[in-house]
């Protein structure tokens, strides 16, 4: 089975889910060869191939055992004196035992006859002699009766015991094949296991090196606001730009959100949402099990697409304090990968506001007309809108976060420690995953 799944290695560039880049700018940029093909990347098995191989062998050496299990009671059973087997044996032991004893007391019949016949006395007569011949001639008869029933009754407890012993035999020979069946399933199983250990161990020292961040390769957020009205849905986008020079066969944007409440010591997680969409694939989808969107088919040098983004939080969230972490990847059929710089994006989260509850009077009273004033100066940044100027990735922050407590910053500085890591590893974990969408939200 293991050999099966080598020979099924994947040979073949990965089949990515493709979205055509959206406003693609247009501007050549020389191309400058950077990542030559490997083949030795290419002629690795998939872990998918060698998982599927290594489940198998389990249960291979689970049939085996049971297989031996069986083949062992069989045995037994081949060896008990209850088997049909041996029964016929203990009846042909008694048939051959009678028939000897029966052969014995022949022979004893005839030699007293021949004695008597031998030992008549000189004056006997006629008819004592006559008498005395014919005990003789039926003494013989006997014996010649018993002796044919005595070789009968021993050549059928011959085969009889040959029968039992190949019937035994047999039970132990196939417990013997079992035995070996088990140590083999077991060495194959063992070997399986190894192959993906060792894959999964050279897949992780891959994504290590898929790991180094890429500056050519830079994405930048816009529409993000600085606060978010839980219940209130919000859409912004990621800008994917190739600044390497050559064209990137699959490049993907990577989102993730860690949020707090106001005392930075509830998570939020659980009550956040993002989804991606494309102009091909316009219904929303959750990102996938590694936070990364659809991907982005054949990127040319210098040019760039729009991921668009939608971030949701459940109407019962309470206030707090979110920080988003954007960056992309980018992995070629021929094995060359790697990362941009990651930024990381501070709002607020505001909580819903509830429905204002009209009070109960006994009786309506005429209420004087209120003169309006003017009313508190707008945020600078209306809910789902863009920011006034549009975000850098250069600072990676926005101008306001809505903190204002350490406590809430080191909350959110601990989340961006597991995101960010070194570098952008994150980024290049799991890639041969492949881009489907997976179900879940963002995991807090």
């Amino acid at each position: 089975m293991l050999a099966t799944a080598v020979a099924a290695a994947v040979t073949t560039p990965v089949v990515v889910l493709s979205v055509t880049p959206a406003f693609a700018d247009t501007r050549p940029t020389a191309r400058t060869p950077q990542h030559p093909a490997s083949p030795a990347r290419q002629a690795k098995p998939s872990l998918a191939e060698l998982e599927r191989a290594a489940t198998e062998a389990a249960k291979a050496l689970d049939a085996a055992v049971a297989a031996e299990r069986a083949a062992g009671e069989d045995a037994a059973k081949a060896n008990a004196l209850t088997a049909p087997h041996n029964v016929a044996v203990k009846t042909a032991r008694q048939v051959a035992g009678a028939a000897a004893v029966a052969k014995t007391d022949a022979d004893k019949a005839l030699a007293a006859a021949e004695k008597a016949l031998a030992e008549l006395p000189v004056d006997a007569t006629d008819e004592q002699r006559k008498d005395a011949e014919r005990k003789v001639t039926e003494a013989g008869a006997v014996v010649t009766a018993t002796t044919e029933a005595k070789a009968t009754a021993e050549a059928q407890l011959t085969r009889d015991l040959a029968a039992a012993y190949e019937a035994m035999n047999a039970a132990e020979q196939r417990l013997e094949l079992a035995k070996k069946a088990v140590v083999e399933a077991r060495l194959a199983k063992q070997a399986a296991d190894k192959a993906l250990a060792d894959a999964k161990k050279a897949a992780d020292q891959e994504d290590e090196e898929c790991a180094a961040a890429e500056p050519r390769l830079t994405a930048v957020v816009t529409g993000l606001p600085t606060k978010v009205v839980a219940g209130e849905p919000v859409d912004f986008s990621v800008r994917l730009t190739n600044g390497t020079g050559e064209t990137l066969d699959k490049v993907q944007a990577f989102v993730s959100v860690k949020a707090t409440d106001k005392t930075g010591l509830k998570d939020l997680g659980t009550s956040l949402k993002l989804q991606w969409s494309s102009t091909t694939s316009p219904k929303w989808q959750n990102l996938d099990r590694d936070d990364r969107s659809g991907a982005i088919s054949a990127l040319k040098a210098g040019t760039g697409a729009d991921v668009k983004l939608r971030l949701s939080v459940d109407a019962s969230a309470p206030a707090g304090d979110a920080t988003a972490f954007i960056g992309g990847e980018y992995l070629n059929t021929d094995g060359s990968c790697g990362s941009s710089p990651t930024d990381k994006y501070d709002f607020t989260i505001e909580a819903a506001v509830a429905k204002p509850t009209p009070a109960a009077s006994a009786s309506p009273t005429p209420t004087p007309t209120a003169t309006p004033t003017p009313s508190a100066t707008p945020s600078a940044t209306a809910q789902g809108g863009t920011s006034p100027t549009p975000l850098s990735t250069t600072s990676g922050t926005l101008a306001a976060t809505g903190s204002s407590t350490a406590t809430q910053q080191l909350a959110l500085a601990g989340g961006a420690a597991v995101v960010l890591g070194s570098g952008a590893v994150f980024l290049a974990r799991r890639r041969n995953a492949g881009t489907g969408t997976g179900t879940k939200g963002i995991d807090g």
